[in-house]
């Protein structure tokens, strides 16, 4: 008996000795050991470790500080922004409309040359004393224009913290008009903008001859006007300055009358480059010429009489 026994001692002892054995000396089963590791693994999840990183909060509670924080900011920035805007838009308003610091005190005019300063500043009627920024500047530049006729242009612009700039041009005669014992100016555009008591210097006589009532019936003075100031302003620079009578029949038949008993047929006021250029080379081709005809620029005509 006592030989059986130590012969079944040793088979567990050999049993528990072999790798994997399961069970030990004592009879009593040892748990493996992948399951302990699996187990181990389970219950710190459970407890909200991560089993890798060793960290004791699960994704979900690291992630929330990253994603709410910037947002946090931004609301009470916002918030604080929000706060300060309200008394700094009253203040800025109350700046611009209601302070004395930003008042209209001074107009000051430029680019006259036949027109005063006063003259402009007094059609402008801008009211001094006014907040600047109330100035309704459109309906200032109105009034020029319809005050002054000579004034072709104007700009009004405010000069912080208490100016108002008007900017002028003026129309300049290219041709004037007799009426009476008065000439009328007239502008490039065919514009009647002035009347004096002499002539200006060097501008040519612009005369209105219909040749039959149709043509005035049907072509207006102001049309009339108009193309003769093209016609004009399309002269070579020596030519118009020779030029003393623009003389119109119809729109297609525009006369210039020049120093030395010259005329020149122009025709219309079409094409009007190409006339200059083909009148230019006629003169020089024929100099001792007093008739031109650049009715047909391709096709001009010179002759004595």
């Amino acid at each position: 008996m006592k030989a059986a026994r130590a012969a079944g001692a040793g088979k567990t002892t050999g049993a528990a000795g072999k790798p994997g054995g399961g069970r030990t000396s004592g009879g009593a089963a040892a748990p493996p050991r992948r399951r302990t590791a699996y187990r181990s693994r389970t219950v710190d999840a459970a407890a909200g470790a991560d089993p890798d990183s060793g960290s004791g909060g699960g994704p979900e509670e690291r992630a929330r500080p990253g994603r709410f924080g910037p947002r946090l900011r931004r609301r009470r920035a916002l918030a604080l922004l929000l706060l300060l805007a309200v008394p700094l838009g009253g203040f800025g308003t109350w700046v611009l409309y209601g302070s004395p610091w930003l008042r209209l005190r001074n107009v000051s005019v430029t680019g006259t040359r036949v027109l005063s300063e006063a003259d402009v500043s007094r059609a402008a009627a801008a009211p001094e004393g006014a907040p600047l920024i109330t100035v309704d500047r459109a309906a200032l530049q109105d009034r020029v224009r319809r005050a002054l006729p000579r004034v072709r242009e104007v700009a009004a612009e405010r000069s912080w913290p208490h100016g108002l700039t008007l900017t002028v041009t003026e129309r300049r005669p290219a041709l004037v008009m007799e009426k009476a014992d008065d000439y009328v100016e007239v502008d490039s555009e065919g514009v009647r903008f002035a009347t004096a008591g002499k002539p200006p210097k060097g501008v040519p006589l612009l005369v209105l001859a219909p040749r039959r009532a149709a043509d005035e019936r049907y072509f207006s003075s102001g049309r009339l006007r108009r193309e003769a100031a093209r016609a004009t302003a399309a002269l070579p620079e020596s030519v118009r300055r020779a030029t003393r009578t623009v003389r119109v029949r119809s729109f297609d038949d525009i006369t210039l009358e020049l120093t030395g008993d010259r005329t020149v047929r122009w025709g219309s006021a079409e094409r009007g480059r190409a006339k200059a250029a083909a009148l230019t080379a006629l003169m020089k081709a024929a100099e001792d010429a007093t008739h031109f005809d650049v009715t047909a620029p391709s096709a001009p005509a010179a002759s004595d009489s």
